[in-house]
């Protein structure tokens, strides 16, 4: 099977060919810099991970660019009051961007440009904009003229008359829809010189300099999250268009993590920052949730939600470890049919972990009756898959991850013998031994939930055990 796509300008599922066979240029919007970043930030990184990993491992070679935005309004107004050099509080917040894609397993790109080191690349844009008459300057500023392009809106659907850019008005601006490509400077704002005066970039004008210097200027796939839609890459094709590049071939855009149906952010005050996320839960466990929705719908956060995904990540990271541990080594194999299937389909993560749960179903029945060959062929296919979500529970990242990793192995360990003696309890109808063993696992903070796999177990905080229904009459 292809893969195929959901492409957001064609508005339906398309079949993916490159631009060169074998070969895939992918770019991201990143991070722009101004503040700790939350799981809605992050969500992306690890959606479009996936995709290049899937690309990889069907054997194509990837270049990945994931920009950084260093200049922006917001940075400069927080940095002003928190009475800090601009400069700093981007480079501040962008180690923070690092540390969580670094914590959460995404790959590092292939380059990662920084707006603030292509001011030459987007002073030649402008140029070339002025010259083909789809952009003026007007007291130092220098905008784009949306009338000049008659197909100003395909992306996003937007007609000319419901266009607002969201910005303020500038001065010189023909047109309220304009939107503004270089800003003149301002006391005491950070500027470059150009040969309309000096200033500093719109936010728009630098994404389409960056994609096309390291890209060229017609590249395979465009991403980012679905609120860049308008105005963010309908003006980033408006430029490259007006300048005469193809620019991106297809675009994909993530769905939001939401809150009470509400998109996360700063701004409604319902951030989720992942530093506090990793307090609930392993950094494998937040990327297993966060990647577990399809990339284009929403995923609404919630402590449960989290925690069950944890739980259901456990349940695979046992079934491998106890396989490896009790059987043989288990490798990296290769990915099931159906897996490979549910990915090709608009990289449909959930069909495909449905496919992994399964497969460690059958598993864990293969090792329970004796047959090791065949327990071990499936740990390394469900290694294989896990591998192409990011989340495999033998990677180096993972396994080497310090002693939460190897603690929460050892623990497995440990309760798994309880589970097995509980079990072996309520099949000889030992009620009081089946009551003490779950009576001890609660007291210590680990809930027991029966489930038509076996006895499952995830942590929670520790208190005294409450009076339960007896085994015998669950």
């Amino acid at each position: 099977m292809t893969l195929r796509l959901f492409d957001t300008a064609a508005r339906e599922v398309r079949e993916f060919a490159p631009l060169v066979d074998g070969r895939v240029t992918i770019y991201l919007c990143g991070a722009t810099v101004q503040g700790v970043p939350h799981i809605g930030h992050v969500r992306s990184g690890i959606a479009f991970d996936v995709l290049r990993r899937w690309l990889s491992y069907t054997g194509n070679d990837v270049l990945f660019v994931r920009n950084v935005t260093d200049i922006d309004d917001k940075i400069l107004r927080k940095a002003d009051e928190a009475g800090r050099p601009w400069w700093e509080w981007a480079a501040t917040h962008e180690r923070a961007f690092d540390d969580a894609y670094r914590a959460l397993g995404v790959l590092p790109p292939s380059a990662e440009p920084r707006a603030t080191g292509f001011v030459l690349q987007m002073i030649g844009y402008m140029q070339r904009l002025i010259d083909r008459g789809h952009a003026y300057v007007a007291d130092g500023n220098v905008y784009f003229d949306v009338l000049s392009l008659p197909s100003y809106g395909a992306l996003s659907g937007h007609k000319l008359d419901d266009v607002h850019q969201g910005e303020s008005a500038g001065t010189g601006k023909r047109d309220a829809r304009d939107f503004t490509l270089w800003k003149a400077a301002k006391p005491g704002e950070p500027s470059w010189d150009t040969p309309w005066g000096p200033g500093r970039p719109g936010w728009h004008l630098e994404c389409s300099a960056m994609a096309t210097s390291l890209l060229g200027p017609e590249f395979d796939i465009h991403c980012g999250g679905m609120d860049l839609v308008f105005p963010h890459h309908e003006n980033e094709i408006a430029q490259s268009h007006g300048a005469g590049d193809g620019f991106a071939r297809y675009w994909l855009h993530n769905g939001w993590v939401t809150m009470s149906g509400e998109k996360m952010s700063k701004s409604l005050g319902n951030v989720v920052a992942i530093p506090a996320m990793l307090s609930k839960v392993r950094p494998v466990e937040l990327r297993y949730y966060l990647g577990s929705a399809h990339y284009r719908s929403m995923l609404e956060y919630s402590d449960g939600a989290l925690h069950e995904a944890a739980t259901a990540y456990r349940r695979i990271e046992s079934f491998v470890r106890r396989v490896d541990s009790r059987v043989a080594p288990v490798a990296v194999g290769r990915v099931d049919a159906e897996f490979a299937a549910a990915l090709d389909d608009d990289l449909g993560v959930p069909a495909a972990l449905a496919v992994i749960h399964n497969a460690v179903r059958s598993g864990n029945t293969a090792l329970e009756n004796g047959d090791g060959d065949a327990s071990v062929a499936v740990a390394e296919s469900v290694r294989a898959m896990m591998d192409v979500l990011g989340v495999d529970p033998m990677a180096p990242n993972w396994a080497d991850a310090g002693d939460d990793s190897t603690a929460m192995t050892a623990l497995d360990v440990l309760v798994r013998a309880d589970l097995d003696r509980r079990a072996q309890a309520r099949a000889d109808k030992d009620w009081a031994v089946a009551d003490e063993v779950r009576d001890r696992l609660a007291r210590a903070g680990i809930e027991v939930t029966d489930t038509p796999d076996g006895a499952q177990w995830s942590l929670r905080e520790a208190q005294p055990a409450q009076p339960t229904q007896s085994e015998a009459g669950s």
